[in-house]
């Protein structure tokens, strides 16, 4: 009989393998040149981004990294986020299992960040 997984148990599996960081942590990495991707979908992307980051929603994740520059290195240092961790928890445990080495994820997301008066760029085409 297979076993019925909730989304708890999906992240339960993740949070095990994954790496956390805060934000000061995370601007840290940023200042050493880690790679800086944004999990949640292009609309939320658009509203505002940690500086420097590309966007390919957790949803598209497993289609996309083969052919993203972003990913092309293995071993290059990898800051995943979303809105407050769900996502990139999963995001980072799944990149972990196609052979990134180097991701870590940022506690409490993009509403952290923003919440703890980090820079943040946004669409500059975007009515305000």
């Amino acid at each position: 009989m297979t076993t019925v997984m909730t989304k708890d148990d999906f992240l339960a599996e993740a949070q095990a393998s994954v790496t956390p960081v805060d934000a000061e942590m995370a601007q840290q990495m940023m200042d050493s040149g880690a790679r800086v991707l944004d999990v949640r979908e292009p609309a939320e992307f658009m509203m505002g981004h940690l500086p420097g980051a590309e966007n390919i929603p957790r949803g598209v994740l497993e289609f996309k990294a083969a052919d993203h520059p972003l990913l092309a290195d293995r071993n290059a240092q990898i800051l995943l986020y979303c809105k407050n961790g769900g996502r990139s928890t999963l995001a980072a445990h799944t990149l972990k299992r196609m052979g990134y080495d180097q991701v870590k994820m940022l506690v409490g997301g993009f509403d952290g960040w923003a919440g703890s008066v980090h820079k943040v760029e946004s669409d500059p085409g975007l009515y305000r």
